[in-house]
Parts: C-alpha cells; structure tokens; sequence
C-alpha cells in the first residue's frame, strides 16, 4: 500500500511541478530561463525517480512470535 502512496503522493506531482516550471515559468523570465529550466528538469526527473521506486517497493510480512 505504501508503494502506491510514494508513487501518487509524490512522484507525479514532482512530475508535474517540474514540466510547470520548465514549459510555463521559464520563458517568461529572460535572465534565468537557463536556471529555471535545468531546476525544472532536475524537479521531474527526481519524480520519475521517486515514481518507479515507489513502484519496486515490496512490504514484507511482519514476523510475530
């Protein structure tokens, strides 16, 4: 259950925060458009990251004595 909930909380709207930043915000600031871009960029493809991991994420059973 965990792994859905990594995935959906967080990776996707990482995902999306940073195509945002990257398509939307960047052109509209000249000076940093470079900066914002590369943070974008870094914003989305940690998401993509947080999303597979969620998705290899396996809950082992709890050992009870």
């Amino acid at each position: 259950m965990t792994s859905k909930q990594i995935s959906v909380g967080v990776g996707i709207p990482m995902i999306i925060v940073g195509a945002l930043l990257a398509v939307l915000l960047a052109p509209t600031q000249i000076q940093i458009k470079d900066t914002i871009e590369f943070i974008g960029s870094l914003i989305g493809i940690l998401g993509v990251l947080i999303f597979i991991a969620g998705l290899f994420v396996i809950t082992t059973p709890k050992i009870t004595s």
